[in-house]
């Protein structure tokens, strides 16, 4: 090999070198992310909400800060006697001084029924990690009360509950959700060594977004918990391989046409780049959009997500390109592209589509219309006003048992009291006007070993028992009449906070997320298309089918989710990443097959160009499409019904949108409207065949 030629390889020899390099120093960050992580759903609330104004102010009273477990006992028959009373008090006096257990446990109180008592044992909120092993040992401790079975809920046990529940996120989800994208690009590409390549270029993302995010989750940039971390994982997985697919693809038809490797490589890399580019813009600016969020974790997944798609647009566009460059036609083995067969990148299926919607284009797009506003006249079903407590947990979880167990014995809210701050001097009436509301059971101000009201700065705080279940509408409810009445309190600046508030003040915070931010993601991915098709009519074509196909995938959502999965409402957040990520991936496939369909159309008019891009990029696009769904269905794996609900909606909604809107919609619709949707840009002014007057027509010079 002559010096001149031995030096085109330096470059792509030294990407893969130095890919392999990061792999081995950062790899090991996607699985210590979950190091920097916090389950704590207080870290999550709105910053400026009444109840995290609570939370914060809640802190004076109580030093050194601490998370309630709420022991209840429970007989089977017969009721509570004093000797049981005695023997839980005795039980949860023992743990006082284990490690991360503050101060003593309170009063054993019995239930009205006289079938079950609780007590609470205070544990320090920084035990972390060892949440759920504290929890276990009061959980010994109660359980050695005779004649009763105990539990534990509260917000410690659901805290414990959550950190189990991601336990092992990391590894678990990672090698499903690898093991699916492997399995289905073996099966479709027939390729031994292509899908472990792209494979290869999915770890080594993550291990670089990971360790990116880890940096900034340790030194407080962000704030990350075990979903952010999870949805990382899925999101740089799919990506990438998306992105390396739609390389790939153009790789291999560039090397049928008898180019050297390192030729058809750059080809198909310039051809492919801009497309990829302007893919991963749309997602990457649509989760940036999530900055003006008013929920943490939300404002935490915009920049980690978009971290993520940057780290996967990096390892499509070098790493990839050097490894296929190296291995050549290699890498498609057994199935290696021929110079002598030309036409090998078009699927015989595609090209049938592609011939029944040149000949019925207005009865196809007609028929996905009718079935796209079917689904989504069925949106408005879809009940997002959070997700209760027993619908938390897919599967059993002790904390939910617990508060059942609750819910059954004492008042609905015993468990998650409403908290009350207020003016000193305003406490009396204030205490008096909580007690008059409609679905209070109890008020009491909190008070000091002198048995008086506990006064810090001037300011007392109050316990609220609430009559129904603290994760009920009709708690909601009564927090919001609370307000209503203490805010009219003269001089007593009352707030009101606790685990109802909080659901309240999120769903409030969620609801104005969705004004904002799907507007501004709408205008950053108009303009993107814009610049990126030279058109104003189809990127507004574009974003209207996809925004059509996200309404379309909430209404089946409604139906699967309430008479399927039994589901009575969604998390508040659902609906904004279910559209975040729908919309900007559903702009991705319209994207590969516009750029193709304009590229052909250059070259051979808009009817055409059309037909041809859908042939030659169906095969890809539906299988990137397969690739990305199933990666989001391994979030499955995560027992959390929000994770549940999201895998749905992007899962179903990718299909949906690979397999109606890119393959048949939009294709109908350009094929039947013609140059038109091409407006005001070059294609509309030549018309469906012909030169532009004045112009060449060397597609190298538009």
């Amino acid at each position: 090999m002559s010096a001149p030629r031995a030096a085109r390889w330096i470059v792509p020899i030294a990407l893969v070198v130095v890919w392999l390099a990061i792999g081995g120093t950062l790899g090991p960050y996607a699985g210590r992310l979950g190091e920097v992580t916090t389950n704590e759903q207080s870290s999550f609330l709105p910053s400026n909400a009444e109840a995290t104004r609570v939370l914060e102010q809640q802190s004076a009273f109580q030093p050194d800060r601490t998370i309630p477990a709420i022991v209840v006992w429970e007989v089977l028959e017969g009721r509570i006697t004093p000797g049981q009373r005695e023997e839980a008090g005795r039980a949860l006096a023992s743990l006082r001084g284990a490690p991360f257990v503050a101060g003593g446990p309170s009063p054993i109180i019995p239930s009205q029924d006289g079938m079950a008592m609780s007590g609470v044992v205070q544990i320090e909120s920084d035990a972390g990690e060892e949440i759920p092993d504290v929890v276990d040992r009061v959980r010994d401790a109660a359980g050695q009360v005779q004649g009763t079975t105990a539990y534990v809920g509260g917000p410690a046990a659901t805290q414990a509950d959550f950190s189990e529940a991601f336990a092992g996120v990391d590894t678990m989800l990672l090698l499903t959700a690898l093991a699916v994208v492997l399995l289905i690009l073996l099966l479709v590409y027939r390729s031994v060594l292509l899908p472990l390549l792209i494979i290869l270029g999915s770890i080594l993302a993550l291990g670089f977004a990971s360790a990116i995010a880890y940096y900034m989750a340790d030194n407080d940039v962000v704030t990350v918990d075990g979903q952010v971390q999870g949805i990382l994982s899925i999101l740089v997985i799919g990506a990438t391989t998306d992105y390396a697919l739609l390389l790939s693809a153009r790789f291999r038809e560039e090397l049928t046409h008898g180019t050297d490797r390192l030729h058809a490589m750059w080809t198909a890399w310039r051809r492919s780049a801009g497309a990829i580019v302007a893919s991963g813009g749309t997602v990457a600016a649509g989760l940036l959009a999530l900055l003006l969020s008013d929920l943490s974790n939300n404002r935490a997944l915009g920049p980690v997500g978009a971290l993520g798609i940057a780290c996967a647009l990096l390892s499509a566009l070098t790493y990839l390109p050097a490894v296929l460059a190296v291995f050549g036609r290699a890498a498609y083995w057994p199935s290696r592209p021929h110079p002598d067969r030309p036409d090998s990148s078009r699927h015989a299926i595609w090209e049938r589509i592609a011939r029944l919607i040149d000949r019925r284009p207005r009865r196809i797009w007609a028929a996905c219309l009718i079935v796209l506003c079917a689904g989504a006249a069925l949106m408005p079903t879809l009940r997002t006003e959070g997700v209760p407590l027993s619908e938390t947990f897919v599967g059993e979880a002790s904390s939910v048992t617990a508060q059942e167990v609750l819910d059954e014995h004492f008042p609905g809210g015993a468990g998650n009291p409403a908290i009350l701050i207020a003016n000193a001097s305003a406490l009396p009436q204030v205490i008096s006007t909580a007690q008059q509301t409609e679905g209070v059971s109890a008020a009491r101000p909190r008070t000091g070993q002198d048995g008086r009201p506990l006064v810090v700065d001037g300011r007392a705080l109050a316990e609220v028992t609430l009559s129904s279940a603290s994760d009920s509408e009709e708690a909601r409810q009564t927090v919001d009449r609370l307000r209503a009445g203490l805010h009219d309190v003269p001089g007593a600046d009352a707030l009101v906070g606790g685990y109802t508030a909080q659901q309240v003040d999120t769903q409030a915070a969620a609801q104005r997320d969705r004004k904002v931010i799907i507007p501004v993601v709408l205008a950053i991915i108009i303009v993107i298309l814009v610049a990126l098709l030279r058109s104003l009519a189809m990127p507004v074509l574009l974003v209207a089918t996809v925004a059509l196909n996200y309404l379309a995938t909430l209404g089946v959502a409604a139906l699967i989710f309430r008479h399927l999965l039994d589901y009575t409402a969604t998390d508040p957040s659902v609906t904004l990443y279910g559209f975040v990520f729908l919309v900007a991936l559903g702009v991705d496939y319209n994207i590969f097959l516009m750029t193709r369909a304009r590229e052909e159309s250059l070259r051979h008019g808009v009817r055409r160009g059309v037909l041809d891009g859908l042939t030659v990029t169906g095969g890809v696009i539906t299988s990137a499409g397969v690739v990305l769904a199933a990666t989001f269905t391994a979030l499955v794996v995560i027992p959390l019904s929000f994770l549940v609900q999201i895998a749905f909606i992007v899962a179903f909604g990718v299909l949906m949108d690979t397999l109606v809107v890119r393959s048949l919609l939009v294709p109908a619709l350009v094929r039947d409207l013609g140059p038109v949707v091409w407006w005001p840009g070059v294609l509309y002014r030549r018309g469906d065949s012909g030169k532009e007057p004045g112009r060449t027509d060397n597609p190298a010079t538009r």
